[in-house]
């Protein structure tokens, strides 16, 4: 397998996620650049992304984009580590619909907020960020994460952006609480400090 990653991005997280599955000698990362928000970086050609973006894993039967079917398809390559509950195993429809419950709504909802899109369309299919909110802090007054008493690379995946930035993260202590409990996992220490060293040169 190989992960083609840009330091300070979303491929972050997946790199976190190799860590926890104890695959760093089983998954190549292959650093690329991006465009970046503030105009700096390119498109690399050395990435296959179709839209020059991060992450993109390549896998034996086929690319796989977006990160919540990287996140899926890792944890399956990889299940000794136990980041997701297995097919038929109790808890897997909760694991899946917290990966599209962040790609389908929770993604789009912070984009809308920092853009301070407000629009009955976008409400009526998205909801907003206090629907948001109300989600996350419903799982999280159950227990330390998303599922309970387990961390899941759910837990990685759905706090990341709130993790990287914190000004868009909900007013709500659980939340607060879990995000201080998943940002300090030697998984995300290690990432950082391999970003800086990536973007350093």
């Amino acid at each position: 397998m190989i992960l083609y990653h840009a330091p300070r991005s979303r491929s972050s997280t997946i790199v976190a996620l190799i860590h926890e599955l104890g695959a760093t000698d089983r998954v190549e990362i292959r650093p690329v650049s991006i465009p970046r928000q503030d105009g700096s970086g390119g498109r690399d050609p050395l990435n296959p992304h179709p839209e020059g973006k991060v992450p993109y894993l390549v896998t034996p039967t086929g690319p796989v984009r977006e990160r919540g079917a990287i996140v899926l398809s890792l944890c399956e390559a990889f299940p000794e580590a136990s980041l997701a509950p297995a097919p038929g195993e109790a808890g897997r429809g909760e694991f899946l619909s917290w990966l599209f419950y962040y790609q389908g709504v929770i993604e789009p909802v912070l984009v809308g907020q920092v853009m301070e899109v407000d629009h009955p369309v976008f409400r009526a299919t998205f909801r907003g960020p206090a629907e948001m909110a109300d989600t996350l802090r419903a799982a999280l007054e159950k227990g330390p994460y998303l599922m309970g008493e387990r961390f899941t690379a759910a837990d990685l995946l759905v706090f990341s952006p709130f993790g990287w930035f914190p000004q868009i993260m909900p007013d709500v202590p659980v939340i607060r609480d879990w995000v201080a409990r998943v940002m300090a996992r030697p998984s995300l220490r290690a990432v950082a400090e391999w970003d800086e060293q990536l973007i350093a040169g």
